[in-house]
């Protein structure tokens, strides 16, 4: 499949080639896997448990240095750098904490051109999670009746209710600096579960009305993040918080910046490097898509062990609302991308997520609600709905919904029998909620 993104009015799509590292970068090592890294490694003479064992150190022990891979000989580190090599994982550079325990990071992808493409993009740490995984058999510890781990074990061979109430935005001062090199938080560990927020592109193209990170727009030929800038996210960020494989619960949500399904190839090799290489389970990933029918047809034929769970970003109770806030659904309505979702083999007791933003005499009336009842239902997937109040970000015009609206929204789903989830808003102080990645810092962060 090309990956496309969507113009401003969405009016027809324009190809988005690959990117290259700028002449004279290093050659990130991060982002191969192990059959790649042997292959570079084979050039070098070397045999291929050498690559297993550097895999291990880039995705099991989360090593960015090549002085501290002391699997390898320090004649081979040598000449990996001789040869142009670079971890090149990319890291944390700022970190913004909200009052409720939320972090967004600004990462830094090494390997980028400043030239074509802002270095930066933004992930986000949710302690405890924001109940978008509610419902979902392996969030209450079972699938199949078997215990889901965050992480699948790896091979010996590899081994070698209403949230609260919205918080004032405002200067934060709190933002620091993080060193890759800085110990991990472990001792100060506070959760019990968490979920890491994933951008798949540098901005966004698909223009939806009520989102700040559309403001960003995309580069119309380096927007996208490759695999190790996707994957290298989710190690960073488990490394600063001294995630331990097979113990914590960590879910993965690719909800961030970006359309994950208009950077389909990268994203599902992003993934692989972490199911396969990392060891985290597909049921403890969530990708949310504005509705990009070919890609969620290509997202059919993943194997059910590499897939993650799919989200679709609904919003509107109908295709005239979608299409004034969601561009998108000109060229694919709803009936269209639930068509497409239809294709995909469901795991036994998964089920399909609609994410539904609640806009202030928009989309969240009680004619809205009785109108999603019945487009679920019709839609014969085995569903449940993720309600989002929305999230503030100067210049959209559009209003939070008083929380009434909201109560008697969500009361009128769960009246049709429709599984009803409400998602609290983390980190709005900070412009980490959901709809709210722009890569604010310093004095933007003001009252909205």
């Amino acid at each position: 499949m090309l990956n496309r993104a969507v113009t401003s009015d969405s009016s027809q799509l324009i190809p988005l080639d690959p990117e290259t590292p700028a002449h004279g970068s290093p050659k990130p090592l991060f982002g191969l896997d192990a059959a790649a890294l042997s292959a570079h490694l084979a050039e070098l003479g070397e045999p291929a448990f050498r690559g297993r064992q550097l895999a291990h150190a880039l995705y099991s022990q989360w090593l960015d240095d090549l002085d501290a891979i002391t699997t390898l000989p320090k004649s081979l580190r040598r000449r990996l750098r001789d040869r142009g090599f670079a971890i090149d994982r990319p890291r944390i550079v700022q970190v913004f904490h909200s009052a409720d325990g939320t972090e967004r990071y600004l990462i830094q992808c090494q390997t980028r051109n400043p030239a074509q493409l802002p270095d930066m993009v933004e992930t986000v740490w949710m302690p405890d999670g924001d109940g978008g995984e509610a419902g979902e058999e392996c969030d209450a510890g079972e699938s199949n009746g078997s215990p889901v781990p965050s992480f699948r074990p790896l091979s010996a061979e590899g081994a070698g209710g209403p949230g609260p109430r919205p918080a004032r935005l405002r200067n934060t001062q709190s933002s620091a600096h993080v060193s890759q090199e800085e110990s991990p938080v472990r001792q100060s560990k506070t959760w019990d579960r968490a979920t890491v927020c994933v951008s798949s592109q540098a901005g966004c193209a698909v223009n939806c009305q009520f989102c700040l990170t559309a403001r960003l727009g995309l580069p119309a030929a380096a927007g996208n993040l490759n695999a190790g800038e996707i994957a290298g996210q989710v190690v960073s960020v488990l490394t600063r918080h001294g995630v331990q494989v097979g113990r914590d619960r960590v879910n993965l949500v690719f909800m961030g910046m970006g359309e994950p399904f208009l950077n389909y190839a990268n994203f599902m090799a992003g993934v692989r490097l972490l199911v396969r290489e990392t060891g985290l389970s597909p049921q403890r990933m969530t990708v949310s898509t504005s509705g990009i029918v070919p890609g969620i047809e290509q997202f059919a034929l993943e194997p059910p062990d590499l897939r993650p769970r799919l989200a679709i970003s609904l919003n509107a109770p109908n295709n005239q609302v979608r299409s004034a806030i969601m561009p998108i659904n000109r060229k694919w309505p709803i009936e269209s991308v639930i068509a497409a979702a239809r294709r995909i083999p469901l795991r036994p007791r998964e089920r399909i997520t609609f994410e539904y933003v609640l806009l202030a005499g928009v989309t969240d009336r009680p004619e809205h609600a009785r109108q999603v009842a019945r487009l679920v239902r019709r839609s014969g997937l085995p569903a449940k709905l993720n309600l989002i109040a929305w999230n503030p970000g100067p210049g959209i015009p559009y209003a939070m919904p008083a929380p009434e609206a909201v109560a008697a929204f969500q009361a009128a789903l769960a009246g049709e029998e429709i599984p009803v989830f409400l998602r609290q808003p983390r980190g709005r102080d900070i412009y980490a909620a959901c709809g709210q990645l722009k890569r604010t810092i310093g004095n933007e962060l003001t009252t909205a």
